[in-house]
């Protein structure tokens, strides 16, 4: 494939996907993850993409209306997915935080439940999650703060370098971490830009709960965001999958059914 043509369909797989990384590139175009590199390089200098950490991000507006409906199409099927799971998931997840915290929201549809169990807390909640900071915007009891980024909109999450430079600068009592995944070898997540905001989320928390309904056991992804020893507690619901939480129990994390 020569280079304008691959150059071509990277951008193609972006808009379509609002975000590739590397590896994938490499795997797909069936050339070496440095070619792709220069690549991202080159598109990114002609404004074709926004570069991030391992990979790229389509432009605002460049899939087209079309685009955007399917986005819309996507967040509204994944916000109607399983609702009565998340609901449980989000209250007893917002039981664990006390008065006077900075807590962080990850992304995800089922940390806005936990936003809703947050109305008129004396508390700080900073995100990268549109949903949440919906959620939350309109409520002065609330501190507020919202992670900058470059917006997904299939998602309704703010991610890359800028999200990244900003968690560097911060330290939180409690993070709620969403995942793809949930297996004996950690906690996963299947797209590398979420990937790395995630690690950054966790390595600014001083604790780390884990929400994850019983379908993410195993869920998927192949990208580990952490191992299970490092959660302080998971909040899933019946039937997941028990190895998983005896391994959290026997690391002294606890395990919450909602």
């Amino acid at each position: 494939m020569i280079t304008t043509t691959r150059q071509r369909e990277i951008v193609r797989l972006a808009a379509a996907r609002d975000a590739v990384d590397v590896h994938e590139l490499a795997i797909l175009l069936r050339v070496s993850e440095s070619t792709i590199r220069r690549d991202l390089q080159a598109l990114g200098r002609a404004g074709a993409l926004t570069r991030t950490y391992g990979g790229a991000i389509a432009p605002p507006g460049a899939a087209g209306t079309a685009a955007a409906s399917r986005h819309n199409d996507q967040w509204d099927a994944s916000v109607r997915y399983n609702v009565e799971a998340k609901k449980r998931v989000g209250e007893a997840a917002a039981g664990l935080v006390a008065d006077g915290q900075t807590v962080l929201l990850d992304i995800g549809t089922t940390t806005p439940y936990i936003a809703k169990s947050l109305h008129n807390r004396d508390v700080t909640v900073l995100t990268s999650n549109l949903g949440v900071f919906d959620e939350l915007r309109s409520d002065p009891a609330v501190t507020l703060v919202l992670i900058g980024g470059t917006w997904r909109p299939n998602y309704h999450s703010l991610v890359g370098t800028m999200a990244e430079s900003v968690l560097d600068q911060v330290r939180v009592d409690l993070l709620f971490l969403s995942c793809t995944g949930v297996r004996p070898s950690g906690v996963m997540d299947n797209m590398a830009v979420e990937a790395s905001v995630k690690r950054k989320m966790i390595a600014a928390a001083d604790s780390i709960a884990l929400v994850a309904p019983a379908e993410k056991f195993p869920g998927k992804g192949s990208l580990l965001l952490c191992p299970l020893d490092a959660i302080g507690t998971l909040v899933t619901t019946a039937e997941a999958d028990e190895s998983c939480l005896e391994l959290v129990r026997n690391t002294g994390g606890k395990v919450m059914i909602a």
